[in-house]
């Protein structure tokens, strides 16, 4: 892997990884993200032969660190484990994380197959996110 990514947070998203059950599109993805406390949470996407019940591994990882305490989000790690390319959250993930992040939340995606490597913000991705009242939350 090339430097800058996490250690901590790339062996919580391969600690899981096996775990991702994608049978419908066979595209698997880890994640992990480090909350306040510096503590990590991993994920893996779930999906469902009800397409739009399918979970991805970003909001996974989000929603365990939420179940153990979690209220703020600082960094995340998204590994894709079938894609030569790193690639970013979904719309529907950045929409979480914004609800626990600012826009400087960092986010590594990283290709397992290729070891590449993107790192950009939660700002960069997702400039005018929603919140309640239609205000961005910057």
């Amino acid at each position: 892997m090339q430097a800058g990514v996490p250690r901590d947070l790339l062996e919580a998203a391969l600690s899981v990884a096996g775990n991702a059950y994608a049978p419908y599109s066979n595209f698997r993805v880890a994640a992990a993200v480090r909350d306040e406390r510096g503590r990590i949470y991993p994920g893996v996407n779930v999906e469902n032969s009800s397409y739009g019940l399918t979970v991805c591994a970003e909001r996974a990882a989000v929603f365990n660190a939420v179940a153990h305490g979690a209220r703020k989000i600082r960094e995340v790690l998204v590994l894709a484990l079938d894609s030569d390319e790193p690639i970013p959250p979904c719309g529907a993930c950045l929409q979480v994380l914004s609800e626990f992040g600012d826009e400087n939340l960092v986010i590594h995606m990283v290709s397992w197959r290729t070891g590449r490597v993107k790192t950009s913000t939660l700002g960069r991705l997702l400039p005018s996110r929603f919140s309640l009242g239609g205000r961005s939350k910057e």
